[in-house]
């Protein structure tokens, strides 16, 4: 996706907007963290793919500190929002749909809710493969709704309030995208 596809902000329905997204996905954070192995991350670069206002990294900062953090998001209001709270802390964000631009590999990559999102999936794995370092990890977060009998109605609100559209991945089509890169793939329910 080209950085001409950037937009303001990715949610346009609730008065609090974007700060009301980072709010309700902290819960969400602490569950993922718990289920991260590593442990010590000092020496670690992390990306946070769809990083929104940032929020993510400076959680992650504050319970295993890590060496730098870089956040890439599509919504340019989101990552002035993201710069203007990292404070002192070893982050960079940028509005950009280009994770290979920065020219280095990260150890860990996050995506936390936001590959229901991504269109091209076989693309998306081929980008992660070429940023990730070889033994590298790449935590990417989904809630299957295929059988979730509010399926349309999610979908119909995402499609009307989001600047994106939300794809109907199966978790075999997006396990068969990484798969076909390479990559080992695991399964957890949260």
């Amino acid at each position: 996706m080209p950085d001409q596809q950037l937009y303001d902000v990715w949610w346009h329905d609730d008065a609090a907007g974007e700060q009301s997204m980072e709010e309700n996905h902290a819960p969400h954070w602490r569950k993922l963290l718990a289920m991260v192995e590593e442990q010590d991350l000092s020496a670690y670069n992390i990306l946070d793919f769809g990083c929104n206002q940032g929020g993510f990294l400076r959680f992650l900062y504050g319970r295993r500190p890590f060496a730098s953090g870089t956040g890439i998001d599509l919504a340019r209001d989101s990552i002035t929002v993201a710069n203007q709270r990292k404070r002192d802390l070893p982050l960079t964000y940028e509005a950009t749909a280009d994770i290979e631009k920065f020219g280095r590999v990260f150890d860990l990559i996050f995506s936390s809710a936001v590959i229901y999102l991504v269109q091209d999936l076989a693309e998306h794995a081929r980008k992660i493969k070429a940023v990730l370092k070889p033994g590298g990890v790449y935590y990417c977060t989904y809630t299957d709704y295929s059988k979730n009998p509010s399926l349309l109605r999610v979908k119909k609100t995402i499609d009307r309030n989001g600047a994106l559209p939300m794809q109907l991945h199966a978790l075999d089509d997006i396990a068969d995208a990484f798969f076909a890169q390479g990559f080992s793939v695991a399964i957890r329910r949260m």
